[in-house]
Protein backbone atom coordinates (compact mmCIF):
# COMPACT_ATOMS: atom_id res chain seq x y z
CA UNK A 1 0.00 0.00 0.00
CA UNK A 2 1.43 3.40 -1.01
CA UNK A 3 2.24 6.06 1.87
CA UNK A 4 0.84 9.27 2.35
CA UNK A 5 2.06 11.92 5.24
CA UNK A 6 -0.23 14.49 5.94
CA UNK A 7 1.52 17.45 7.91
CA UNK A 8 -1.22 20.18 9.50
CA UNK A 9 -0.89 21.78 12.67
CA UNK A 10 -4.82 21.33 12.79
CA UNK A 11 -5.50 18.20 14.09
CA UNK A 12 -9.27 18.33 12.43
CA UNK A 13 -8.18 19.20 8.91
CA UNK A 14 -5.27 15.98 9.60
CA UNK A 15 -8.35 13.26 10.88
CA UNK A 16 -10.82 14.74 8.15
CA UNK A 17 -7.34 13.76 5.02
CA UNK A 18 -7.36 10.91 6.73
CA UNK A 19 -10.46 9.39 7.12
CA UNK A 20 -10.74 10.37 2.85
CA UNK A 21 -7.17 8.56 1.84
CA UNK A 22 -7.24 6.03 4.78
CA UNK A 23 -9.15 3.01 2.65
CA UNK A 24 -6.70 3.36 -0.26
CA UNK A 25 -3.53 4.63 1.36
CA UNK A 26 -1.31 4.15 4.19
CA UNK A 27 -1.51 7.28 6.06
CA UNK A 28 0.79 8.83 8.49
CA UNK A 29 0.61 12.00 10.30
CA UNK A 30 2.66 15.20 11.64
CA UNK A 31 1.93 18.16 13.08
CA UNK A 32 5.10 20.14 12.56
CA UNK A 33 8.05 20.47 10.15
CA UNK A 34 10.48 18.71 12.01
CA UNK A 35 8.52 15.77 12.97
CA UNK A 36 7.01 15.71 9.18
CA UNK A 37 10.78 15.71 7.80
CA UNK A 38 11.60 12.82 10.74
CA UNK A 39 8.61 11.16 9.67
CA UNK A 40 9.63 11.24 5.70
CA UNK A 41 13.17 10.38 6.12
CA UNK A 42 11.80 7.65 8.09
CA UNK A 43 8.89 6.57 6.03
CA UNK A 44 9.53 7.20 2.69
CA UNK A 45 6.39 7.86 1.69
CA UNK A 46 4.93 8.62 -2.01
CA UNK A 47 3.41 11.68 -0.91
CA UNK A 48 3.26 14.53 1.43
CA UNK A 49 0.44 16.71 1.88
CA UNK A 50 2.03 19.67 3.43
CA UNK A 51 0.67 22.83 5.31
CA UNK A 52 2.87 26.11 5.07
CA UNK A 53 2.11 27.58 8.20
CA UNK A 54 3.07 25.94 11.02
CA UNK A 55 4.47 26.50 14.62
CA UNK A 56 7.92 25.38 15.09
CA UNK A 57 11.61 25.53 13.99
CA UNK A 58 10.11 24.73 10.49
CA UNK A 59 7.74 25.76 8.58
CA UNK A 60 5.97 23.81 5.30
CA UNK A 61 8.09 25.40 2.85
CA UNK A 62 11.73 24.74 4.84
CA UNK A 63 10.67 21.44 5.12
CA UNK A 64 9.20 21.45 1.02
CA UNK A 65 13.00 22.82 0.10
CA UNK A 66 14.60 19.73 2.52
CA UNK A 67 12.43 17.12 0.59
CA UNK A 68 13.40 18.25 -2.91
CA UNK A 69 17.20 19.29 -2.52
CA UNK A 70 17.61 15.77 -0.75
CA UNK A 71 18.94 13.42 -3.54
CA UNK A 72 17.16 10.42 -1.66
CA UNK A 73 13.55 12.13 -1.24
CA UNK A 74 13.45 14.61 -4.01
CA UNK A 75 11.17 12.41 -6.00
CA UNK A 76 8.38 12.06 -3.34
CA UNK A 77 5.48 13.90 -4.51
CA UNK A 78 4.52 17.08 -2.28
CA UNK A 79 1.10 19.02 -2.20
CA UNK A 80 1.10 22.02 -0.53
CA UNK A 81 -2.52 22.46 0.90
CA UNK A 82 -2.47 26.09 2.84
CA UNK A 83 -4.32 29.03 3.17
CA UNK A 84 -1.72 31.39 1.61
CA UNK A 85 -3.28 31.45 -2.11
CA UNK A 86 -1.22 34.98 -3.26
CA UNK A 87 0.01 34.78 -6.80
CA UNK A 88 3.52 35.05 -5.04
CA UNK A 89 3.36 32.52 -2.67
CA UNK A 90 2.38 30.32 -5.20
CA UNK A 91 5.26 31.02 -7.11
CA UNK A 92 7.25 30.44 -4.31
CA UNK A 93 6.08 26.73 -3.36
CA UNK A 94 6.32 25.77 -6.73
CA UNK A 95 9.65 27.40 -7.26
CA UNK A 96 11.08 25.18 -4.18
CA UNK A 97 9.51 22.54 -6.25
CA UNK A 98 5.76 21.59 -5.10
CA UNK A 99 4.16 19.09 -7.55
CA UNK A 100 0.56 21.25 -6.44
CA UNK A 101 -0.12 23.98 -4.63
CA UNK A 102 -3.85 23.89 -3.21
CA UNK A 103 -5.45 26.64 -0.96
CA UNK A 104 -7.81 26.02 1.93
CA UNK A 105 -10.64 25.72 1.93
CA UNK A 106 -10.15 23.01 -0.83
CA UNK A 107 -12.37 20.32 -1.94
CA UNK A 108 -11.46 16.92 -0.41
CA UNK A 109 -12.54 14.85 -3.43
CA UNK A 110 -10.85 17.51 -6.17
CA UNK A 111 -7.94 16.64 -4.04
CA UNK A 112 -8.46 12.49 -3.77
CA UNK A 113 -9.07 12.65 -7.59
CA UNK A 114 -5.03 14.35 -8.09
CA UNK A 115 -3.90 11.84 -5.29
CA UNK A 116 -5.08 8.84 -6.71
CA UNK A 117 -4.06 9.79 -10.73
CA UNK A 118 -0.68 10.49 -9.16
CA UNK A 119 -0.02 7.34 -7.36
CA UNK A 120 -1.59 4.97 -9.98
Amino acid sequence: MKKILIVDDHADLRRLLAITLGKEYDIIQADDGVTALEAVRASRPQMVLLDVMMPGEMDGLQVLSCIKTDPALKNTLVVMITARGQKTDIELGRSLGADNYITKPFSPLSLVTWIQTQLQ
